[in-house]
């Protein structure tokens, strides 16, 4: 029987963080850039949250607030689920499900290690399934 993988092995490692000071239209950008739907919130290197671009959406443009007068931590969600990196993937996917989320912050030591995904996890578990192909597919640019 194969060893069971983890977290760890399907993980996007050090995932990119913005820190909660930060203003949201940067955390945009930073989105933009890595061309990423979530960024991990931070205070200092500690875990703060997670920031998704539906919650800039939802919570900044929709309530009329300018991104670039709106700081992160007005927006970014607090309240997160996390995994230890050695966590199984059928725990993940237990947890998400539960959680009804669709990327968790993978924590050491309070600290943000990385960050996995729907995509991830199927990937992980049904290589040939419609997620796990579109999470594979290059970006659309």
């Amino acid at each position: 029987m194969a060893e069971q993988k983890t977290v760890r092995d399907v993980m996007t490692r050090s995932p990119r963080t913005v820190d909660r000071q930060d203003m949201t239209d940067e955390a945009a950008r930073v989105m933009a850039a890595d061309d990423v739907g979530a960024v991990v919130v931070v205070d200092g290197e500690t875990l703060s949250g997670i920031l998704t671009d539906r919650d800039i959406v939802t919570r900044a443009v929709a309530q009329g607030f300018n991104p670039s007068d709106t700081l992160v931590e007005e927006i970014y969600s607090a309240d997160v689920i996390t995994l230890p990196p050695d966590a199984s993937i059928d725990d993940a996917v237990q947890i998400m499900r539960e959680a009804a989320v669709r990327r968790v912050p993978v924590v050491e030591d309070g600290r943000p290690v990385g960050l996995v995904s729907l995509g991830d996890l199927a990937l992980a578990r049904d290589p040939d399934s419609a997620l796990a192909d579109i999470s594979a597919a290059p970006a659309n640019r």
